[in-house]
């Protein structure tokens, strides 16, 4: 317990910070040491109150500190980088979480304030740098600043729309005092979030969705970000409406249950795409309605229909389609009351009256749009895919690098659970999943971890085998190796005359053998009827351990259905013969 001495005491900015993150209930932070950082890493090897995380590279401090964030409802993934390089290795980091909205705050070390602007030895203007891809950003110039700057960054990252924070610090700043004083409340005039909703709108919301005929859902990454989704289950069992995720969304709604018409866009569902584009009412919740959901702006508009947009952030409202009816305000908030209005209208759904629109639905459906053809000699990675769902009984987390594995990990793993779906999905940062999948671990100690990744992405930051066999982690990586760039071959096949331009991976590794060098254990497997029992030795013998499952899989497999770039929903592929 503190004495009022102590409280009074000056200590080093160093210490401060180290306190500060102690006080915002800290338990990791992911880092990498340099010279402008050496006073902070002196003052952690000094406490006990959280444990740094050495990664082997600065990227993957961010990837695992941004996964950390992601896979849980209420702690923040922190970093710590120095100045010049480590700033700049990390900026593809920060960028992939602010495309995400996901909270996090990165601390970065600077040269010493006399030294900004003169050229000093690893100096870069990291806030100038960070500035495009950060939701906030601070430069520390007066130590006093410090203990606030630090409460107003966790504060900044994890409201509103959440979003990664940098705090830059000079170097002589972690070296001068002050006294201790770490502010318990926050009030930022120039910073304050919407979080009710306007009620009149939410009533024109219940009216409109309580008379529609053709109704459709449509969730994003902002429910699972403002843990709504609950509500959103409540929402759409009480209506018995048609319900789709986007990427980012999955998990939102149970994948399982019959309401789910399966995730939508550029490689969703027939029936979810068909469904999306001929609704008459569309409810959007926590969505953006980017370019790989929609496809072309121009052709979704064709159709008409009435669109109410839920959203915290008033700048994503309009911005691609425009809509009918407005509500900002948080998504959980948001919801309950319109769950409340719903459930007080003296108006009913009317099933009879839905029912078309629900047998149009299942006769979409029948086409079984996911539907691929098996192989007794060629591994298919959807089945990995579907074995994996099977073996960890739907219960994993499930991070993912970029790519065709990617895509065929949110078709074929069906999330019922929102926060074990782990992806980059608007940077499609590749090298993410190794470092996703330790960061996810920290945050969640003994649950099951797999990476789902491809010979050409995990390559990018395969060093951080290091760091799990250093901080005894057990990922289960599964390499769905096809020899090739996938998702850069595929489309080289579809619109580029079939010029594969440097999208097939020559000299690649012995992945097994690599992966022993680490001190892990390494499975190769080559033939279809050996994928379940290589899965289950990976998740039961080997639990304990961190294991590279290298799955050599059919090379000319393509992710379907496809909506090229440029196109509608309704002018989506379903195959190869389509073309």
């Amino acid at each position: 317990m503190e004495t009022n001495a102590q409280h009074s005491a000056h200590i080093t900015g160093a210490e401060i910070l180290v306190r500060c993150l102690a006080e915002e209930g800290v338990e990791h932070v992911f880092g990498y040491p340099g010279g402008a950082v050496l006073y902070i890493y002196d003052e952690i090897f000094k406490q006990k109150k959280f444990q740094h995380i050495l990664v082997r590279h600065e990227q993957a401090a961010v990837h695992a500190a941004d996964a950390y964030s992601r896979s849980t409802p209420d702690k923040i993934g922190v970093c710590l980088v120095t100045s010049g390089p480590g700033v700049t290795n990390a900026v593809t980091g920060i960028a992939t979480a602010y495309m995400d909205s996901i909270p996090m705050v990165i601390i970065s070390g600077q040269v010493p304030s006399h030294a900004i602007g003169q050229d000093a030895f690893q100096e870069c203007d990291t806030v100038g740098i960070t500035r495009p891809c950060v939701k906030h950003n601070f430069l520390v110039k007066d130590v006093n600043d410090l203990a606030l700057t630090i409460k107003k960054a966790f504060f900044i990252a994890k409201s509103g729309r959440p979003g990664p924070v940098l705090v830059d610090i000079p170097k002589d700043i972690t070296m001068h005092t002050a006294k201790w004083n770490y502010p318990q409340t926050l009030d930022m005039r120039s910073y304050r979030p919407v979080e009710k909703g306007h009620l009149g709108q939410i009533k024109k919301a219940v009216a409109l969705l309580l008379g529609a005929e053709r109704p459709m859902i449509y969730t994003g990454g902002g429910v699972i970000l403002a843990n709504a989704h609950q509500e959103i289950r409540q929402l759409v069992d009480l209506l018995g409406y048609p319900c789709t995720n986007t990427l980012m969304g999955l998990g939102g709604y149970k994948a399982t249950d019959p309401k789910f018409v399966g995730m939508l866009g550029m490689h969703g569902t027939y029936e979810a795409n068909l469904a999306m584009q001929n609704c008459d009412v569309l409810l959007a919740v926590g969505a953006r309605f980017d370019d790989r959901v929609i496809g072309n702006p121009r052709d979704f508009a064709s159709r008409p229909r009435k669109i109410i947009h839920i959203d915290i952030d008033p700048s994503s409202i309009s911005k691609r389609v425009k809509v009918d009816i407005p509500i900002v305000g948080d998504l959980k908030a948001v919801l309950s009351d319109l769950i409340s209005q719903v459930q007080a209208s003296e108006t009913r759904v009317d099933q009879k009256k839905l029912a078309p629109w629900w047998s149009q639905i299942n006769e979409w459906r029948k086409r079984n749009c996911m539907a691929y053809p098996n192989s007794t000699d060629k591994i298919k990675p959807q089945f990995v895919i579907q074995k994996l769902w099977e073996i960890t009984q739907g219960d994993a987390f499930i991070t993912s690098d970029v790519g065709q594995h990617q895509m065929w990990a949110a078709q074929y793993y069906l999330f019922d659970k929102p926060r074990r779906w782990i992806n980059s999905g608007g940077l499609g940062t590749m090298g993410v999943g190794l470092p996703y999948a330790m960061g996810v671990e920290m945050a969640n100690p003994g649950a099951q971890v797999a990476c789902i990744t491809g010979e050409g992405s995990i390559q990018m930051c395969i060093q951080e085998l290091s760091t799990c066999k250093q901080y005894n982690l057990s990922p289960k990586i599964i390499c769905l190796n096809n020899g090739y760039l996938g998702m850069v071959r595929q489309w080289q096949e579809l619109d580029y005359g079939g010029r594969y331009s440097n999208s097939y991976m020559e000299s690649l590794p012995d992945f097994v053998k690599l992966t022993e060098a680490y001190g892990h254990v390494g499975i190769r497997v080559e033939k279809p009827n050996d994928v379940e029992e290589a899965l289950k030795e990976a998740f039961n013998k080997h639990k304990h351990r961190t294991v590279f499952l290298d799955f050599l899989t059919d090379p000319t497999e393509n992710v379907w259905p496809m909506v090229k770039a440029g196109k509608g929903l309704s002018e989506m592929l379903l195959g190869s013969e389509e073309l």
